[in-house]
């Protein structure tokens, strides 16, 4: 119980602390009556706050009370009050040293105060100690002395707390308490906002407005005191000034100056029916704060935006009727309404009297001019009042009889076209453009030429954008605003340019018509333009005006082969054989005319081009071949004249992949075209032919670098070998009537293809499998030269082919077996010529084993028959020889299958049978009649 209790003060500390208070009584009073007050470091004033400590100390010391106690009790509040009213007569003033000592008196003559009350105290009492605790609280925290003022102020806390608990039944002290009470809160948020504790600050603001049962009871000058503190509060928020807790966006910023405005202006508004002499002045000036903090907050609270508007149209309707109408503060006043309407979204009417009123009452300066373009530029959705709003400004800096510097002209017709690009009324921006334009020029005024080309960048840039969303029309539209007479100033080649792009446009829509005429409309003598109309031409299917444009744009000073590319392919998609013919006529002739320049690499890759182009068209389903295999076959003779002289010239290295190219897209449209192309046996030869010369060049080209690939002798081989096979099928074709010096040309041929192949066997080392493929080409080589050889009739050269085609490793019993087919056949073909033909299969098959049982007796019979009908004693006796031949095929295939190549034909035994019986019946009877004629005589 006793651990409990509060120790009892002795009376020693007591009375040390009250004679301490007294001897700093009697060192401060003199110093209180001299004029000058000294400053906040002063002795004085640290004497002041010892007291107060001392004062406070007492309150925790002093006795029971009694007799001696009410003595010292009487003092300390005489004392106390002495100090407090010395407090208000030192002279009012801004500096610091002054403040500061009147809080020191207040603290100093509060505690004294304090320190003598009774212990009970009534209502009047905690009244009057709650108005000193607050108004001393207030003193010391504008002093910055922090601490001390959350402690007169807790201190005060507790008499407010007293004061709410004791009842005044009469309500004689209704008034006195409500303005110690809202005294208190006011000094309790003012200590808490200037600390940067918003939370408590909005507690004591709470509990002043909440109620006005107690506002009611303040005097009129209490109330107009409290709100102009409030507005106070609610212009430093708006000001931004610097806090401990300071708000860090804007908007919530003035999101809480609007409730502090708010409060203010409900308090200023009950002033209204009262006489006095600032309300009106006040409440103006919470008015333009808070229209502005509305704007500011408008994002926390949407319904600010209204409130705001309200508050500046009071006060425009008064800036109105004034005479002043350029006075600064008067714009800014407009500037907020139009910020007002903005964020409301209000209608395009509304914002455009706005800023009518803006421009009409505007000095037309650098940072004015700049101002409006700046915020014109926050209405980018709604460009067709924005475009109004520029439009004014560029009509009022055209009329103004002082016309402005030049460069506001251009601002705002840069601005214009700016946002009238964006206006989604393509014809009303149009419009708005040409209206512009005109005025420019009705007002004769010059635009500069850096900014009039910077204009006409603004309008080429837009019109590059419709056109890349393939809105063609308008990019159109566009691109001839640039052709307008104010910018006669800029470039003619601009100017060109716009109406050649303005020109495709039209194109782009199928409108060439239109195209045509603004083309036609294109000044200068430029390869562009001319190439343009070349595709103007090209559309509109007229071969003759396009070749015209195609030959003068060549003759352009600033013409570009690529033009002759792009038109190459636009005659080929457009099926102006014409017209192709002439461009690639023309772009040959630039390539190849280039002096001094080595374009042997231009133009193959030209002819590349061109070749690959020609395989394309060739592709199409149902398209006429005909003309097109002819060009490519063109194409690729020139390829190879160009391949040729620049190996002549020793540079055939430098195009060596695209020589590669060549000859493999030759060979295999060759071979596309043997079974593909119309009279396919007279152009695939000479297609073959160019394949084995860019072959050729290939492989001695590549012969230093790298070792000849077999791919490529096989390629060789069988170009050939398809060139010779087509030209035999050709007269073949042509037979019976052949011309004798094309019989003489094939030969030649025939020979030639001969004698390469057997190069490349000397050469290359092919692998078992195309070895054979080789062999077989070469070994059909020989047939096809028999049969050359027969249609000439020269009888006397077969005998050598023949024994080529026998020696020859290459050599297979088919080919032989066709030779003597061939010579069978020819009746004109001399005996021997045919024997040495039969001999030569019957050999072979003999050496090779290459033969069937069946072919090898009819060729056997064959060559008997010949032999036999010879009737000499040599070639029975060969005959004999190759019987006894057939007699050991017989014997060595007797075990054979019935109905096998292998058996020997039954008809051919019989044959053998039949023709030894007889043979050898003749030779009988000549023996007899030998003997017989011999015996006679």
């Amino acid at each position: 119980m006793s651990a409990r209790k509060r120790k009892a003060p002795s009376a020693s500390d007591y009375q040390g602390t009250w004679d301490s208070i007294q001897d700093l009584l009697v060192k401060i009073k003199p110093n209180l009556s001299r004029t000058n007050h000294p400053g906040p470091d002063s002795a004085l004033v640290k004497d002041l706050f010892e007291l107060s400590a001392l004062a406070e100390k007492l309150v925790l010391l002093r006795p029971r009370p009694s007799s001696e106690w009410q003595t010292v009790a009487d003092a300390l509040d005489r004392e106390g009050t002495y100090l407090w009213n010395e407090s208000s007569a030192v002279r009012p003033g801004l500096d610091d040293q002054i403040t500061t000592l009147v809080a020191a008196l207040r603290l100093s003559g509060f505690r004294l105060i304090e320190a003598g009350l009774p212990s009970k105290r009534n209502l009047e009492v905690l009244i009057h100690m709650l108005q000193l605790a607050s108004k001393a609280g207030t003193t010391l925290a504008d002093v910055g002395k922090v601490e001390l003022a959350a402690s007169v102020l807790g201190s005060a806390a507790k008499y407010e707390e007293c004061l709410r608990s004791i009842e005044d039944p009469q309500g004689a002290h209704q008034q006195s308490r409500a303005q110690a009470t809202v005294v208190y809160y006011c000094s309790r948020m003012e200590a808490a906002w200037k600390e940067g504790n918003d939370s408590l600050a909005d507690y004591m603001l709470q509990n002043i407005t909440d109620d006005n049962e107690r506002l009611a009871l303040l005097p009129a000058r209490d109330r107009e005191l409290l709100a102009a503190k409030l507005l106070d509060i609610g212009r430093s928020l708006l000001a931004g000034k610097a806090r401990n807790n300071a708000t860090s966006n804007e908007g919530m910023k003035a999101q809480e100056a609007v409730k502090w405005m708010q409060k203010a202006f409900a308090i200023a508004e009950q002033l209204d029916d009262m006489v006095t002499a600032g309300s009106m002045e006040l409440k103006r000036s919470i008015l333009r704060n808070l229209s502005r903090a509305y704007v500011l907050s408008s994002a926390q609270d949407p319904e600010n935006l209204s409130r705001a508007e309200t508050s500046l149209n009071e006060l425009l309707t008064s800036v109105d009727a004034t005479d002043d109408h350029g006075n600064s503060e008067y714009q800014e006043l407009r500037w907020g309404m139009v910020a007002v309407l903005k964020r409301r979204e209000a209608g395009d009417p509304a914002l455009l009297g706005a800023f009518t009123s803006i421009i009409d009452h505007m000095k037309f300066t650098e940072d004015n001019v700049v101002e409006v373009l700046r915020d014109v530029k926050t209405l980018v959705q709604r460009q067709s009042l924005v475009a109004d709003i520029l439009q004014h400004c560029l009509q009022r800096t055209l009329t103004r009889t002082d016309r402005a510097e030049p460069s506001f002209v251009e601002h705002f017709l840069s601005a214009l076209i700016f946002h009238c690009s964006k206006d989604d009324n393509h014809g009303r921006a149009i419009q708005r453009l040409k209206t512009a334009f005109d005025l420019i020029h009705s007002a004769e005024f010059d635009l500069l030429k850096e900014h009039a080309t910077a204009c006409a960048m603004l309008l080429w840039q837009s019109g590059e954008r419709r056109f890349g969303l393939k809105r063609h029309s308008e990019a159109a539209d566009w691109f001839l605003a640039g052709t307008h007479r104010c910018f006669n100033n800029i470039a003619q080649a601009s100017i060109s340019k716009c109406y050649r792009k303005a020109a495709l446009c039209h194109i782009q829509q199928h409108e060439y018509a239109k195209a045509s005429n603004v083309i036609g409309r294109c000044p200068g003598n430029e390869a562009p333009t001319y190439y343009v109309m070349l595709l103007v031409a090209v559309k509109q299917g007229l071969e003759d005006e396009a070749i015209q444009a195609v030959r003068i744009m060549v003759q352009a000073p600033d013409f570009d082969r690529k033009m002759l590319l792009l038109a190459t392919r636009l005659a080929h998609e457009s099926d102006l054989k014409t017209l192709l013919l002439n461009v690639l006529q023309e772009l040959l002739k630039f390539v190849r005319g280039s002096d001094g320049i080595d374009t042997s690499e231009e133009a193959i890759t030209l002819i590349r081009c061109i070749i690959r182009l020609d395989l394309r068209l060739m592709a199409v389903p149902l398209a006429d071949k005909t003309p097109l295999v002819d060009a490519v076959i063109e194409h690729f003779a020139i390829a190879n004249a160009l391949v040729r002289d620049a190996h002549s010239k020793k540079k055939a290295a430098a195009i060596l992949k695209d020589v590669s190219w060549l000859w493999r897209t030759a060979y295999n449209c060759a071979i596309e075209g043997c079974s593909d192309w119309h009279d396919a046996e007279r152009k695939t030869p000479i297609l073959f032919d160019i394949v084995i010369e860019l072959l050729e060049a290939y492989s001695q080209t590549q012969a230093p670098l790298n070792e000849v690939g077999e791919d490529i002798y096989l390629c060789m081989v069988f170009a050939s070998f398809a060139a010779i096979s087509g030209r035999v099928f050709a007269m073949r074709k042509g037979l019976p009537e052949v011309d004798p010096d094309q019989l003489r040309s094939l030969a030649e041929a025939v020979q030639a293809c001969e004698v390469r192949i057997r190069n490349v066997l000397d050469k290359a080392l092919f692998q078992d499998a195309n070895l054979s493929r080789v062999s077989g080409c070469l070994a059909a080589v020989y047939v096809f030269e028999c049969e050359v050889t027969c249609r000439m009739k020269e009888w006397a050269q077969l005998p050598q082919i023949i024994e080529r085609a026998v020696r020859a490793d290459s050599s297979n019993v088919d080919a032989l077996e066709a030779i003597a087919d061939l010579l069978w056949a020819e009746s004109e073909c001399p005996i021997d010529v045919l024997f040495l033909g039969l001999e030569g299969i019957i050999h072979a098959s003999l050496d090779r084993n290459a033969l069937s049982v069946s072919k090898f007796s009819r060729w056997l019979r064959a060559l008997s028959t010949v032999l036999l009908s010879r009737n000499t004693a040599p070639d029975r006796l060969k005959a004999i020889g190759y019987i006894e031949q057939a007699i050991s095929v017989l014997e060595d295939n007797a075990g054979a299958a019935d109905g096998s190549d292998e058996v020997y034909p039954v008809d051919e035994r019989y044959w053998l049978l039949a023709t030894s019986y007889n043979t050898g019946i003749e030779c009988l009877q000549f023996v007899a009649l030998y003997f017989e004629g011999g015996a006679g005589p």
